[in-house]
C-alpha cells in the first residue's frame, strides 16, 4: 500500500506539473490584459493563428479590445493593437522588453548562425557606414550595373523594341532583384556569363527555402521537408562560404566589413558562412515581392503609371532615356522622385506585414495612451502587428484597402508626413521596416534597390498585363507576419524595350 501511495503521489505530481506546463492553470491576474487560452492544452490558438494570422487577430480584437494575451504553442503573446500606445514599447527606457533574445533564437534555428555579443550593434554600425550616404551611392551604382546585366541576360542580349517577352510578374521581379542583389553584395568572378547561371540556380534553391520558410519557423514541416531544409541550409552555407568569397571580386564593403569583424572576434569560418546566408536572406527576401506589388499596382492604375513616367522624364531627361546602349542614369536622380517615393511607401503600406516582438524580461507595467495600465508578465512576448493596427486603420489611412499612389504626397508635391488618429498626430503611420531597436538596418539599401528596378522598368520598357482585367491576387495567408506578403498565384505580364521616337 505504501508503494502504491508513492506511485500515485508521483503520478499526481507529474500530472499537475504537466498541466502547469501546458498552461491549463494560468489565470488572469489583476491589471493583466484579457487572457484567451483557447480550448486545446499547450497549443491554445496556434492552429487558427498559423492558418490565417490576420483573421485571427481581427477576431481577438473584436472580442477583447486593443490589448489581449493569447496562448500560441506553449508561449503567451500579448498583442497591443493601439498605435498611439506603441511608443513606450518601442522606446522601452527601462529595458525590460528585449528584441535581441528572440531574434538570436530565430536566426540560430533558420540559418544555423549562433550570434555573438555585439553582433546587433556591429550590423547597425556597418549599415550606417556603408548603406547610407556615400557608401550607399557606391552600392547603388553597382546595383544598377547588376540590374542591367541581369535583365539583358533574360532578354538574351536582344534589345529589339518589337520583341515582347512574357513572364510571371512575381517570378520576374523576385528573380531579377535577387540575382542583381546577390551579385552586388557577394561579388563577381571573371566570367559574367557563369555568374548569371550560378545566380539563377541559387535563386531556384532560394525559392525552395522561401516556400518552406513560414512552416519551418513554426516547426510544421513533414519528415521529408525537414530533410530538404537541411539540404538547402548546407547548400547555402557552401555557396556563400568565405572560401568561395576569395575567388570573387567586388564583394561589397558592407559584407566585407562585417566579415572582418567576425574574424577579429575569432568566429570560425563555418559560422561566417552561416552569417552570409543570414545576410543574403535579410537583404533579398523582401525586395522582389515588394517590387512585384509595386509594378502590379502601377499596371492596374494607369494614372499612377503616367505620373511615375512623367516624373522620370523630368528628372532623368528625355534625351537620356532615348539612349539604348545601356540602362543607365544618374544615381542622384533617386533623391528627386517624390511621386515614386509615394508609390513605394503606399506599396509597403499595403504589402509589408511584419510582426514586431519583444520578450518581457521582468514584470512590466504598460501605460496606454488612454491612461489605462496593463501588467505584462515576465517570460511572455509582447507583439505588434502594424499591418492591421496601423496600415489598415481607416482613421489613419482613409479607404485603407485602396491603392492611392499620391497618399504620401502633399498638394504641393512634397512628402506627406502628417497623419492622425482620433485627432492626435501619430508618429508611426507606417511601419514596414519595424521600429526602435528592431528597425531594419538595411532599409535604405532595400528602398534604393526597389526604386532603381521600378524606375528602370517603367522608363525603358513597355509593360502590360496579359489579361488587363486580371484582379490583384489575394495574399497567401501563410505569409502574414513574415515581412512582405506574397500572392496566392502568379500574374502573367509582357515587357519590351520602349521604341525611340
Amino acid at each position: 500500500m505504501v508503494l502504491w501511495g508513492l506511485v500515485l503521489g508521483t503520478l499526481l505530481v507529474a500530472t499537475v506539473g504537466c498541466l502547469y506546463l501546458l498552461g491549463l492553470f494560468r489565470q488572469r491576474k489583476p491589471q493583466e490584459p484579457p487572457l484567451d487560452k483557447g480550448t486545446i492544452p499547450w497549443l491554445g490558438h496556434a492552429i487558427a493563428f498559423r492558418k490565417n494570422m490576420l483573421e485571427f487577430l481581427k477576431r481577438m480584437r473584436a472580442k477583447h479590445g486593443d490589448v489581449f494575451t493569447v496562448l500560441l504553442g506553449g508561449q503567451y503573446f500579448t498583442f497591443v493593437m493601439d498605435p498611439l500606445s506603441f511608443g513606450s514599447i518601442l522606446k522601452d527606457a527601462q529595458r525590460k522588453l528585449d528584441f535581441v533574445e528572440y531574434a538570436e533564437k530565430l536566426v540560430l534555428k533558420v540559418f544555423g548562425y549562433r550570434s555573438m555579443q555585439g553582433d546587433h550593434r556591429m550590423i547597425h554600425s556597418a549599415s550606417t557606414k556603408y548603406l547610407m550616404g556615400d557608401g550607399l551611392e557606391d552600392l547603388n551604382k553597382t546595383m544598377l550595373d547588376s540590374l542591367s546585366l541581369v535583365i539583358r541576360g533574360l532578354m538574351g542580349q536582344s534589345l529589339d523594341a518589337n520583341c515582347w517577352h512574357e513572364d510571371g510578374l512575381f517570378h520576374f521581379c523576385y528573380n531579377v532583384l535577387f540575382k542583381a542583389g546577390y551579385l552586388s553584395l557577394f561579388g563577381y568572378t571573371k566570367n559574367q556569363e557563369q555568374d548569371l547561371l550560378q545566380a539563377e540556380e541559387l535563386f531556384v534553391q532560394f525559392r525552395k527555402f522561401d516556400r518552406l520558410f513560414p512552416r519551418f519557423v513554426y516547426s510544421l514541416l513533414g519528415p521529408r521537408e525537414w530533410l530538404e531544409v537541411g539540404r538547402l541550409q548546407r547548400l547555402f552555407h557552401k555557396t556563400l562560404s568565405v572560401k568561395h568569397n576569395l575567388e570573387k571580386n567586388g564583394i561589397s564593403n558592407w559584407i566585407s566589413h562585417m566579415l572582418q569583424f567576425l574574424r577579429e572576434q575569432g568566429t570560425a569560418p563555418p559560422m561566417q558562412d552561416k552569417f552570409n546566408f543570414m545576410m543574403l536572406w535579410a537583404s533579398q527576401g523582401n525586395t522582389g515581392p515588394t517590387s512585384f506589388w509595386a509594378l502590379l499596382f502601377l499596371l492596374k492604375h494607369p494614372e499612377a503609371m503616367r505620373a511615375v513616367r512623367e516624373e522620370a522624364i523630368q528628372v532623368l531627361g528625355e534625351d537620356k532615356l532615348k539612349a539604348r546602349e545601356s540602362f543607365d542614369f544618374e544615381i542622384s536622380a533617386l533623391h528627386h522622385t517624390p511621386v515614386l517615393d509615394s508609390v513605394m511607401e503606399e506599396t509597403l503600406r499595403l504589402g509589408a506585414a511584419p510582426t514586431l516582438l519583444r520578450v518581457v524580461h521582468s514584470d512590466h507595467l504598460l501605460k496606454m495612451a488612454s491612461g489605462q495600465e496593463y501588467l505584462l508578465r515576465s517570460g511572455d512576448i509582447v507583439a505588434l502587428f502594424p499591418y492591421l493596427s496601423v496600415h489598415m486603420d481607416p482613421d489613419i489611412h482613409p479607404e485603407p484597402a485602396a491603392f492611392k499612389y499620391d497618399r504620401f504626397l502633399n498638394p504641393n508635391g512634397s512628402r506627406k508626413v502628417d497623419f492622425y488618429k482620433a485627432g492626435k498626430k501619430i508618429h508611426h503611420y507606417t511601419m514596414p521596416w519595424g521600429s526602435g531597436v528592431s528597425i531594419c538596418p538595411g532599409r535604405f539599401l532595400a528602398i534604393s534597390e526597389m526604386k532603381l528596378f521600378v524606375l528602370l522598368m517603367v522608363t525603358y520598357f513597355d509593360l502590360e498585363l496579359v489579361d488587363p482585367d486580371t484582379p490583384v491576387p489575394p495574399v497567401d495567408p501563410q505569409r502574414w507576419g513574415f515581412g512582405t506578403t506574397q500572392p496566392t498565384h502568379e500574374v502573367r505580364f509582357r515587357y519590351r524595350l520602349r521604341p525611340t521616337k
